[in-house]
């Protein structure tokens, strides 16, 4: 007869085997959905496989789902629960015609990008893109000028899923502003995914052919940008050589822009006011001594530093026996009347004199400026 102590014994045993047998299955099962192609796993969900096959054409196509998105377990319980209800949504029929990424998994692929891209991203953090909910919504001096409104979001906070009304409390121009939600504040409006898209068309590096040292430099094929704006109104990334290209004027007539793709993305923020008048609201196209460069001309990448772009271009002595860097201009002076984007020779040269225009308008010194004397 079967004692309760044996039992008790029996019951554990069948308990021990059955949680074994669970983990080995669970594990068995992880290990595989990690190591087989994505074709059998993530393009096996139709929802998925669109993603997968504009990955296979993308200069990523070596990087394997997970190592971007995680894992079922790479953030604990939150990510375990988050993919759970994706599978429970899933079976429960509703199936999106796109998966598409809130701004939270965004915010946590760009992790990903950093891992990889070390040296983008710290430019990234050291430039003007890297600014926060805060920094852009509850600046004081822009928002008494400007009313806050639903087209801020296009550019600053592009992966923000909710309106205007619910990140800030107030939008006329009188203060204070708060957000609603404090957690957005340290938050980057501008991510990495606001220009790029891992599954974007592009070709991995290749090592050039050192044999044929002028296909190294001067016949070498271009190379398509890899580069693309996120449009937020319709949340698909647009890449930079399908943008149309700019058509701006000044006093009525067009100016010479750049054909450079990439100045087509920058242009999508920096953009000018309906008329595609030069200079106005946020338009920084280049015209006057410097009509027709690209802002990658003088901008870095990520960083978007400007401060070497002179010596890229100019010798230390200008036409007008200057150094360019101490014009008066907004390079050297950001008070400066003469913005250094359409900066012109007659802002400064204007009765075509230049030793009156020298004592007036330039940052130099009758010592170095032969001129002048």
């Amino acid at each position: 007869m079967e004692t309760k102590k044996s039992r008790k014994s029996n019951f554990i045993t069948v308990s021990i085997i059955a949680l074994v047998g669970i983990i080995l299955i669970f594990s068995s099962f992880y290990t595989y959905w990690n190591s087989a192609p994505a074709e059998q796993t993530c393009a096996s969900c139709h929802e998925i496989s669109s993603r997968v096959t504009s990955l296979s054409h993308s200069a990523h196509r070596e990087v394997s789902c997970k190592e971007c998105h995680g894992t079922a377990l790479s953030n604990g319980l939150h990510s375990l629960k988050e993919k759970a209800m994706m599978v429970i949504g899933h079976l429960k029929g509703k199936k999106p015609d796109e998966v598409r990424m809130n701004e939270e998994q965004y915010l946590a692929v760009m992790e990903s990008c950093a891992r990889c891209h070390t040296s983008e991203y710290a430019k990234w953090k050291s430039g003007g893109h890297s600014a926060n909910y805060s920094h852009i919504f509850l600046d004081e001096k822009h928002n008494s000028v400007e009313q806050l409104n639903y087209d801020c979001l296009r550019c600053h906070g592009m992966f923000y899923e909710n309106s205007i009304d619910e990140l800030v409390d107030n939008k006329s121009t009188k203060g204070p502003w708060n957000l609603m939600d404090k957690k957005k504040a340290t938050q980057p409006t501008m991510p990495c995914s606001a220009c790029h898209s891992i599954h974007v068309d592009g070709e991995i590096a290749q090592i050039p052919d050192y044999a044929n040292p002028s296909e190294i430099f001067y016949n070498r094929d271009g190379k398509t940008p890899e580069v693309s704006f996120y449009v937020r109104s319709e949340k698909i990334h647009v890449p930079v050589d399908l943008l149309s290209k700019p058509n701006i004027t000044h006093e009525g007539k067009n100016i010479m822009v750049s054909d450079d793709p990439m100045m087509r993305n920058c242009v999508q923020c920096h953009a000018p006011n309906t008329f595609h008048v030069s200079a106005t609201s946020d338009d920084r196209t280049p015209r006057g001594v410097h009509e027709g460069l690209s802002c990658m001309a003088c901008h870095e990448p990520h960083s978007n530093d400007a401060k070497n772009s002179c010596i890229k271009c100019h010798p230390s002595i200008s036409n007008c026996n200057l150094d360019v860097t101490t014009m008066n201009t907004t390079y050297a002076n950001t008070d400066s009347p003469n913005n250094i984007h359409w900066v012109s020779c007659t802002d400064c040269h204007t009765d075509g004199s230049k030793k009156s225009v020298f004592a007036q308008n330039c940052i130099c010194t009758e010592q170095n400026n032969p001129d002048t004397q």
